[in-house]
């Protein structure tokens, strides 16, 4: 009887772990199933709410220190940390001076005033960048004339800029967009050429440079950001470049409500030389902004070897369109990481549902800016008193100038782009891995998460 109840026991036994055997291998199934399917369409996530690093970085230890001494000093308007900012900022990027200004597009602004472009004037510009570089030329009475670009830099297309130089032409303003650097030498030669003013809007691009030359040192003038998304983030600020003392001098004038360059701070006597402006750049911003630019080199490299790395993940996968660099790039700003989504390679997956899919996956992105060279804020402009006293009817023609500033390939561009912010790119190649994985997955139920998003 003990035998039989042994042998029972035995039996059962053996039945029970065979089915736990077969109960761990169908979890075991199903997870791994799990795993390789979209976390859109169930499937198990992968990357972790705070896998990316957080945007601004703030380090207490050793940050706080010189922006503790400029508060408990009560000198808080422009003075010495201010100077010694600029003085930083122009040998790094290597520029005999350099302004800080209340933002960039300010620094815009102003570049193009003590470049004299005024009522009359136009301005050579892309149509794919933030709307300050459009509203900067505007708010100097001028007319911005757009350049289509080449859809696999993102930038500008030199070749098509001598088509659009006509006898009003007085600058061309390069807008190194999304950290990448535009071809600045083909630019500078046609800007030659024609004897064309060249002020470089570098707002997104601190450290991007060609030839090892950075940006925003070309031209007469370039301008930087440090609002705070950029990559060097203050909150708030901007800055001006150049190597032309007179044209500094008088920049500098402006910004300070148009005394003459030199004189103190709050000086009341001296008496204004020019219309300016009051624009100043604070002792707290500067410390911020010290602060920060310990650490730009070395999170530019950083960004730069993530970059490359997920590019030469991202090729492989068909729809994808990975962003081109000129040949005499030597090193980009990666504000933003930017590529071409083919949904025709994603089973018809619309570039929304692309994002959607992606954005459930753990993965910050966007489509990027829409085409500014047919936005209502232009026909405002155009429509309104100030423009009207400077030019004629003919001049303010909207629907002939929109015939003229037609730029289909940056439709198509804005149409296709997606974007991936600097702050991805300061973590591992594993994160970079991540994205990659994240992306194949989506690619390979592209037909699935299209039907469940219909």
């Amino acid at each position: 009887m003990k035998n039989a109840n042994r042998r029972d026991f035995i039996k059962k036994a053996s039945i029970l772990s065979l089915q736990a055997g077969i109960i761990s291998k169908s979890n075991f199934l199903i997870l791994s199933k799990n795993s390789n399917k979209p976390v859109i369409l169930g499937g198990e996530k992968t990357i972790l709410p705070n896998q990316w690093v957080k945007w601004p970085i703030w380090d207490s230890e050793n940050d706080e220190k010189i922006l503790l001494d400029v508060m408990r000093s009560g000198v808080w308007s422009r003075a010495k940390t201010v100077s010694l900012f600029e003085e930083k900022w122009a040998n790094l990027i290597g520029s005999k001076r350099c302004l800080t200004v209340v933002n960039g597009t300010n620094a815009l602004i102003i570049a193009l005033n003590q470049s004299k472009i005024q009522a009359g004037d136009e301005v050579i510009v892309t149509p794919y960048t933030f709307i300050a570089t459009i509203q900067a030329i505007l708010a100097n009475g001028a007319i911005p004339i757009f350049v289509d670009v080449d859809p696999t830099t993102f930038q500008m297309d030199p070749t098509k800029i001598e088509a659009k130089i006509s006898q009003r032409t007085k600058a061309i303003m390069p807008v190194h967009i999304l950290g990448l650097p535009c071809d600045m030498p083909r630019i500078m030669e046609v800007a030659k050429k024609h004897q064309l003013i060249v002020i470089e809007d570098a707002c997104q691009a601190p450290l991007a440079a060609i030839n090892h030359q950075h940006v925003g040192t070309f031209g007469k003038a370039g301008c930087f950001s440090f609002q705070n998304s950029k990559n060097i983030a203050i909150g708030e600020g901007g800055a001006i470049i150049s190597n032309d003392e007179a044209f500094m001098d008088a920049c500098y004038s402006f910004h300070n409500l148009g005394l003459p360059y030199g004189i103190a701070t709050g000086s009341i006597s001296a008496g204004s030389q020019i219309q300016g402006n009051k624009l100043r750049f604070s002792e707290y911003q500067a410390a911020i902004g010290l602060a920060q630019l310990s650490r730009l080199e070395e999170q530019t490299a950083k960004r730069n070897e993530n970059a490359n790395y997920l590019t030469s993940l991202l090729k492989s996968i068909d729809g994808i369109h990975t962003v081109r660099l000129y040949p005499d790039v030597t090193r980009a700003a990666y504000h933003l990481y930017p590529f071409r989504y083919d949904p025709n390679a994603f089973k018809g997956l619309s570039r929304a549902q692309f994002l959607q899919a992606l954005d459930a996956e753990g993965v910050p992105c966007s489509g990027g800016y829409t085409s500014l060279n047919t936005q209502p804020f232009l026909k405002q402009t155009f429509e309104s008193s100030n423009f009207k006293k400077m030019y004629s009817s003919n001049e303010l023609n909207y629907t002939s100038y929109m015939e003229n500033n037609q730029c289909p390939l940056n439709n198509q561009l804005c149409n296709e782009a997606v974007w991936f912010t600097q702050n991805l790119l300061l973590g591992t190649k594993n994160d970079m891995e991540l994205i990659d994985q994240a992306i194949q997955r989506i690619h390979a139920h592209a037909d699935q998460i299209k039907k469940k998003l219909k």
